[in-house]
This record gives structure tokens, C-alpha cells and sequence, in this order.
């Protein structure tokens, strides 16, 4: 079965106005959220990028339906971290959070100032 989700982009939109868009969406009949985590929005226009683990904890109390979120442990985040913040959502909310990871990108993840790391070392570090 075909299911549809909406994007909450963090990096066009305030945490709150996404709220509002989501609660909107599942109105619509979206079957789910996906909301991706980064420090700096893709393109300087966009102005906006909310915390989303804060966020998500927040938006699923106000709405019913499953979350999704990529996060990229490594660089801004420890491993550690990223596995706790998602273990709360999935006690508090049980069946309706799942994580993805990924490599990251320097645009909106390289923050810490230690060197970044090439895409196949990133690539290495998730396993």
C-alpha cells in the first residue's frame, strides 16, 4: 500500500509554523512526518533551522501520527547521543518514531571545527 508522509523542512520554516503545517498535513490524510536534522538550511534564503530532536519531542505530544528523522552521528552529535535522544522518543512514543542515518553533508553538519571527514571515511564510521 502507497502511503504519503510530509516533509517538515526545519530549514524553510519556524518550529512552530512546522507544528501548525503538520498538524495541517495529518488533517490532509498524511500518514507520516519526516523531519531531517541540521545546523545550517541548505540555502542562506531559507533562514531557518530548528533543533529538531527538541522539536520532534514537541510535535509528536500535539499529533497522532509516525515520525522519521535522518540524523548524521559523527561529527555534531556523538553516536552515544543519537541513540539516546532516539530511545526517548521510542519509549514515549511507542511505534511512532524511526531514525535514519547518513554521512552528512560539510554545508549544514561541519560546525565543530575538526577536520571533515571524506564520504567514504563517513561512510566507514556508520558501520
Amino acid at each position: 500500500m502507497t502511503r504519503f508522509g510530509y516533509h517538515a523542512s526545519h530549514e524553510q520554516h519556524p518550529p512552530s509554523v512546522l507544528l501548525e503545517y503538520v498538524r495541517l498535513a495529518e488533517d490532509a490524510g498524511f500518514d507520516g512526518v519526516l523531519g531531517a536534522d541540521h545546523f545550517h538550511p541548505w540555502l542562506d534564503e531559507n533562514g531557518h533551522s530548528g533543533a529538531v530532536w527538541s522539536w520532534l519531542g514537541a510535535a509528536m505530544q500535539a499529533t497522532w501520527g509516525p515520525y522519521i528523522t535522518v540524523n548524521a552521528p559523527g561529527d555534531r552529535y556523538h553516536p552515544a547521543v543519537v541513540a539516546q535522544s532516539a530511545a526517548t522518543l521510542a519509549e514515549m512514543f511507542p511505534g511512532r518514531f524511526r531514525l535514519a542515518i547518513g554521512t552528512g553533508e560539510a554545508l549544514n553538519e561541519h560546525i565543530t571545527g575538526n577536520p571533515w571527514p571524506s564520504k567514504p571515511e563517513r561512510q566507514r564510521r556508520l558501520l
